[in-house]
């Protein structure tokens, strides 16, 4: 059996909904469920997930009639770094590429891969930080008509 280096599920649906936020046009919003039936995501996997994304100011709750979800920023300003990060925490490809846990493993001082291990990080880290979500936005898929609200005027 072949195991690989995988991103959770959590990250993926954050990802997936995030796009999907940044393929709505400016000043809509839509509902989780829109965005989970559009993104094919168990929907209350998502509403969690949105609340993390709501906390970290990454995406916008609007209450009401006209209200939903859209991104609290221009998704051209939000890294994909960003989102995976807010949804999951900081990445780390080993336990010691994490200075938080530095000396979380007893070979440290003598590793030779070390090196290897900081490098394919800095490198993975190199091209989500440089991702920006309007470059993930699909155009066709909004074309297909979710439901979107106008974003409701602020008090």
């Amino acid at each position: 059996m072949q195991h690989a280096l995988q991103i959770s599920r959590k990250i993926e649906y954050g990802t997936r909904a995030m796009i999907f936020l940044a393929s709505l046009p400016d000043g809509m919003t839509t509902s989780f469920r829109e965005i989970a039936r559009h993104m094919d995501i168990p929907g209350q996997f998502l509403a969690k997930i949105l609340k993390t994304l709501v906390t970290a100011e990454l995406v916008k709750s609007t209450r009401g009639s006209r209200g939903g979800y859209s991104l609290a920023l221009p998704a051209s300003s939000i890294s994909f770094l960003q989102v995976i990060e807010a949804v999951e925490g900081p990445v780390h490809v080993n336990v010691c590429t994490d200075r938080a846990h530095a000396g979380g493993c007893n070979f440290t001082g003598a590793c030779t891969m070390l090196s290897v291990w900081q490098t394919g990080q800095d490198r993975m880290l190199e091209v989500y930080r440089a991702t920006k979500l309007d470059k993930l936005a699909m155009r066709s898929l909004i074309h297909r008509s979710p439901v979107l609200r106008p974003l409701k005027a602020s008090p």
